[in-house]
C-alpha cells in the first residue's frame, strides 16, 4: 500500500481525496496557488506545497511542478481528482517515468480514449452503437459537405481533441457549414490545442446517460451502472441522478448499455475508474459518445445507490489490488440526486459570480451529503470553475429524494455571492422533472418556460415560498460557535461535510 499520496488538485475533490487517504491511514500531501493558500484542502491534508501563482498554466496544470512537489515530498503516488491533468496521457507518462505511481488508468488508455475520433473506431470495433459520423478528425469542407449529405442534417461538429462544449457548432443546412467549421475548428485550436473537428449527426432532444466502470489492472472490469445527466448548461452537468428515470421506465436498459460500455473498456485495456458517456433517444436506442479517463464530479450518486467508495477503490486498485467484484453481486438500492452548486448568476447566462462568501450553512440529516470546500469568509476566486459544493440526497425512491432535496435546498445558506440554488429550488418544483421528461436541452427549455405570464399560480406560489423559506433559512444568525476553519483542523481532525 501507498504511504503517501500527493493530490494533485483544489477546492473540494482535492478534500474528498484527502479524507479517504485518512481514513486509509495513508498520508497526504495537498499542493496549492498562491492563492488557494487558505483552502481548506491545504488546511486538512497532512502536508501542504505551493506550486506556482494563481493562473492553472502556472500551477494545476504546470506537471512538472507537481512532479517536482512529488519528490520534495517523498510521495510515492499521485491522485490527479477531475479536470486539470486528470486526463492528460503525458501527464500521467511522466509520473511513471519519476517513479510515482499514478492513481488512474494507462497512460495508453487516456490517450486511446481522449480523442473522440479514436474512442469511436474502438466503439465500433467493439461492437458498440454509435451516432453517424466521420471516424476521424476532419479539416476539408468538401469532406465535411459531403458526409454532412450523407447523414442528413441536422448535423453536429465536435472537436476532436476535447468536450465540455468547446468546439461544438449545431449546423442545420449546408449554408451554415463553412462558418460554422470555421468557428468550430478556431476554438477547438483555442482550447485544447488542436483544431481538428469531426461531424456526428445530431439526435434532437436526446437523453445523456452515462456507465460508471471499474476495473483492476489484472484485466476485470465491472459496471456500476447508469447516471442521467441530461440537465446541462453550456453542455455542462448541473443534475446528475441514479437511477436515469429513462431506466426505472425500461429496466433492461441498464444491463443492455452497461455491457456495450464494458465492450469498449475491455478493448481498451482499461483499468481504474472511468466513464463512458451515451446519448439515448426517448425511445431508449442509446449510442456511445466518448469515454472520461477518470473519476466524475457526479460520482456520489453512484457511491449512494451501489455503497461502493469510488475514491477508495481507484487508490487499492492502483496499489495493485483485485477488485473481488462480481458483476452479478453489484445491487442498485434507492434514489440519488447530485446538484452542482455554482457562485454563478442563473439569471445573467450564468455568469461566474466570484467574491467572498460572507455566511455559509449546509443542510444535513439523512440522505444529505455535501461535498464542499468552502467556508465562511472564503473567497471564490475568479481563476477557477466557480463550483462551490456537490449536494446529493438518496431515498428509497425518486419522489421521496425529490422531495428530500427540496428540503436540504431550502436549508442550504450561501450569502456573499449569487449562487444557483434557487434555480435548482424551481427546478425540483417543475412537473416536468417530477415527471422525468429530460433531455439535455431541458434547462434552456425551462429558462423559458419559466417566464411565459401566463404561468400556473399554483406553480408561481410554490416557487415564491420556497424561495421565501431559503431566505429565511439564510437569514438566521450562524452560532457564534460555529467553528472557524483553523478551528476545524485543530479539533482531531474529524469530518466536517457530511
Amino acid at each position: 500500500m501507498f504511504r503517501k499520496v500527493l493530490v494533485a488538485n483544489r477546492g473540494e475533490i482535492a478534500l474528498r481525496v484527502v479524507r479517504c487517504l485518512r481514513e486509509m491511514d495513508i498520508s497526504s500531501v495537498a499542493v496549492y496557488s498562491e492563492i488557494d493558500r487558505p483552502a481548506l484542502h491545504v488546511q486538512m491534508a497532512d502536508e501542504a506545497i505551493c506550486i506556482g501563482p494563481a493562473p492553472s498554466s502556472e500551477s494545476y496544470l504546470s506537471g512538472e511542478r507537481i512532479i517536482e512537489a512529488a519528490r520534495k515530498t517523498s510521495a510515492d503516488a499521485i491522485h490527479p481528482g477531475y479536470g486539470f491533468l486528470s486526463e492528460n496521457a503525458a501527464f500521467a507518462k511522466a509520473c511513471g517515468n519519476a517513479d510515482l505511481k499514478f492513481i488512474g488508468p494507462s497512460w495508453q488508455a487516456i490517450e486511446q480514449m481522449g480523442s473522440k475520433t479514436a474512442a469511436r473506431r474502438l466503439a465500433i470495433r467493439a461492437g458498440a452503437p454509435v451516432v453517424p459520423g466521420t471516424e476521424h478528425g476532419i479539416r476539408d469542407y468538401e469532406q465535411a459537405r459531403e458526409t454532412a449529405l450523407q447523414i442528413g442534417y441536422p448535423v453536429l461538429l465536435k472537436a476532436a481533441a476535447g468536450g465540455g462544449g468547446k468546439g461544438m457548432r449545431r449546423v442545420d443546412s449546408e449554408a451554415e457549414l463553412l462558418a460554422a467549421m470555421r468557428d468550430a475548428s478556431s476554438e477547438a485550436e483555442r482550447a485544447f490545442g488542436s483544431g481538428e473537428v469531426y461531424l456526428e449527426k445530431l439526435i434532437e432532444r436526446p437523453r445523456h446517460i452515462e456507465i460508471q466502470v471499474l476495473g483492476d489492472e489484472y484485466g476485470h472490469l465491472v459496471h456500476l451502472g447508469e447516471r442521467e445527466c441530461s440537465i446541462q448548461r453550456r453542455h455542462q452537468k448541473v443534475i446528475e441522478e441514479s437511477p436515469s428515470p429513462l431506466v426505472l421506465a425500461k429496466p433492461e436498459l441498464r444491463s443492455h448499455i452497461g455491457e456495450a460500455a464494458l465492450r469498449i473498456a475491455r478493448a481498451a485495456q482499461y483499468s481504474n475508474a472511468g466513464t463512458l458517456e451515451f446519448l439515448a433517444d426517448q425511445q431508449g436506442h442509446f449510442y456511445f459518445l466518448e469515454m472520461n479517463t477518470r473519476l466524475q464530479v457526479e460520482h456520489p450518486v453512484t457511491e449512494w445507490v451501489t455503497g461502493i467508495d469510488l475514491v477508495r477503490w481507484q487508490i487499492l486498485i492502483a496499489a495493485g489490488e483485485r477488485l473481488p467484484l462480481k458483476q452479478d453481486e453489484i445491487r442498485w438500492t434507492g434514489s440519488a440526486i447530485e446538484c452542482r452548486v455554482y457562485a454563478e448568476d442563473p439569471e445573467n447566462n450564468f455568469f461566474p459570480s466570484p467574491g467572498q462568501i460572507s455566511r455559509y450553512g449546509e443542510p444535513s440529516g439523512p440522505g444529505v451529503r455535501v461535498d464542499a470546500g468552502v467556508f465562511p469568509g472564503w473567497a471564490v476566486p475568479i481563476d477557477y470553475d466557480p463550483l462551490l459544493a456537490k449536494l446529493s440526497v438518496w431515498a428509497d425512491t425518486r419522489p421521496t429524494a425529490i422531495a428530500r432535496m427540496r428540503r436540504a435546498l431550502a436549508e442550504y445558506r450561501v450569502l456573499g455571492v449569487t449562487t444557483n440554488l434557487s434555480l435548482f429550488s424551481q427546478i425540483f418544483n417543475d412537473q416536468l422533472f417530477i415527471d422525468g421528461e429530460l433531455h439535455t436541452a431541458f434547462l434552456d427549455e425551462f429558462m423559458n418556460r419559466r417566464q411565459v405570464s401566463d404561468t400556473a399560480p399554483e406553480q408561481v406560489t410554490a416557487v415564491i415560498l420556497a424561495a421565501a423559506q431559503a431566505e429565511s433559512q439564510r437569514s438566521k444568525p450562524v452560532p457564534e460557535n460555529d467553528p472557524a476553519p483553523s478551528q476545524w483542523r485543530a479539533a482531531g481532525r474529524r469530518e466536517l461535510l457530511r
